[in-house]
């Protein structure tokens, strides 16, 4: 593959978004061919899994929200990533599998073993030539977000580990 993929990582209301914003205007002033995705979504299949994901009124297991993170990330990776790299474009993503390491891994405890296999499985192996994760207080993630869907509205402890698993990914890198 002859692209770049670069990911951006960290709790929600850290800054991503904004982050990969900045990095396509950067890039478009210097007439770079780039794509930007989200996980969830991306896709026809992956917006339908994002709205059933980050909706307030459903509940659903651990394993099933990872399954669902997983298949989105599958059909992403395969009908858009992939191609895009192929084609020599940059691929910017808001999330990819370091999101289910820290959010089902070490959020919901789900083992690290499924994490880690089911993460190479959907991404085909597909690893970021870069990935930053941007790091915010857990205060400062509330206030920006609002807690406005259902991830979001899991609580201090939930967004704790999870954040904590980002800066030890971090530290690893």
């Amino acid at each position: 593959m002859e692209g770049r993929f670069i990911t951006f990582e960290g709790i929600d209301g850290s800054g991503k978004s904004t982050q990969v914003e900045l990095l396509s205007k950067y890039l478009e002033a210097l007439s770079i061919d780039h794509l930007i995705v989200r996980e969830p979504g991306g896709t026809d299949v992956g917006e339908k899994i994002r709205e059933i994901l980050l909706s307030k009124g459903v509940k659903m297991t651990a394993r099933t929200e990872f399954l669902l993170y997983s298949a989105s990330r599958a059909n992403l990776t395969e009908k858009i990533i992939i191609p895009a790299l192929r084609e020599g474009k940059i691929v910017i993503s808001d999330r990819y599998f370091d999101s289910s390491t820290a959010y089902q891994g070490f959020g919901r405890g789900i083992e690290m073993e499924y994490v880690d296999v089911i993460n190479r499985f959907a991404t085909f192996g597909l690893m970021p030539d870069i990935t930053f994760i941007i790091d915010v207080r857990i205060e400062t993630s509330i206030e920006r977000k609002n807690l406005r869907d259902r991830i979001e509205s899991e609580g201090l402890e939930f967004l704790e580990r999870v954040r904590k698993a980002y800066l030890e990914m971090a530290e690893k890198s």
